[in-house]
């Protein structure tokens, strides 16, 4: 039996039509029809049968249905393990991330930690800290990284670090809270947790500040340095700008800037989530 036949009837038993099968297996329709055919061949019973212009399952095709999945779902997974154990991998870490954590200090500390840990392959998914409570609860990460506490009772959390929200906005020289938020939009949205709370006590302060909604940290960060708005983000995703002189950090007047937390969510806790939890607790000391 060949794996191709399997993806075949799976796909097939998806749309049941051997046309849209073979569109989204880039394969000919024949080709198809010929794995079918070769697939009820190795079984001995008919898996298809056509109705009007489409096919449907028999009741084998039923039953094998549920086996051609679990076989292809070992496969696939036996061959992502083979993979990573020719890379030198024997331990493997699932970290869902927030865009603001990930393209902040999560870069360095990862460097360290797998400099450190050479047998361990990392995998990064970034996500909107909304969706990585759901990723780690049903089990397609092993270790999430969220600026939100997630709603998921079955996920453990754990609050590693708080930092300083700072007020932003291009580099000029004698600005001011008041006359910057005259003379610039405020670009709101771009993180989670404090906006709704922060934006309600800007408009007390400042009735008639004009707002944009960006919803992303690094797009925020290329419209203030052009010159569109200012924001207020946290310390960690602006500290090289700022460096740089691109972002210039503006003294709060009437504002008391909110601050961030970083949240550690885990499931189960393994040997490789606690070994990378305990690094990035003792690491994140230093931010």
């Amino acid at each position: 039996m060949d794996i191709k036949w399997l993806r075949t009837f799976i796909i097939s038993a998806k749309y049941e039509n051997f046309r849209e099968a073979s569109e989204e297996l880039f394969l000919t329709q024949p080709a198809v029809t010929k794995h079918i055919k070769r697939l009820e061949e190795s079984l001995n019973i008919q898996l298809f049968e056509r109705v009007s212009n489409r096919v449907v399952l028999t009741p084998a095709g039923h039953k094998f249905l549920f086996y051609a999945r679990e076989l292809m779902e070992k496969y696939e997974k036996g061959m992502i393990d083979f993979e990573s154990w020719k890379q030198g991998y024997d331990r493997k870490l699932r970290i869902a991330a927030a865009p603001q954590i990930a393209s902040s200090f999560l870069p360095v500390l990862l460097r360290q930690f797998v400099d450190e840990n050479p047998s361990i392959e990392v995998i990064i998914n970034v996500l909107n800290s909304y969706d990585i409570g759901k990723e780690i609860s049903e089990g397609r990460a092993d270790l999430g990284l969220s600026r939100i506490l997630p709603v998921q009772p079955n996920v453990k959390t754990e609050t590693v670090h708080q930092e300083p929200v700072i007020f932003v906005g291009p580099n000029e020289p004698s600005l001011d809270e008041q006359n910057v938020l005259q003379k610039y939009r405020l670009i709101t949205h771009n993180h989670p947790d404090y906006w709704d709370e922060l934006l309600h006590e800007m408009k007390r302060h400042y009735p008639l500040v004009k707002t944009m909604k960006v919803n992303q940290i690094e797009v925020t960060k290329r419209f203030i340095e052009a010159g569109l708005g200012v924001s207020y983000l946290p310390r960690t995703v602006v500290r090289e700008e700022i460096g740089l002189g691109k972002l210039l950090e503006i003294e709060p007047d009437n504002i008391v800037p909110p601050t961030s937390s970083t949240y550690l969510l885990t499931k189960v806790n393994t040997d490789e989530v606690f070994l990378f939890a305990e690094f990035l607790k003792k690491e994140l000391k230093n931010y």
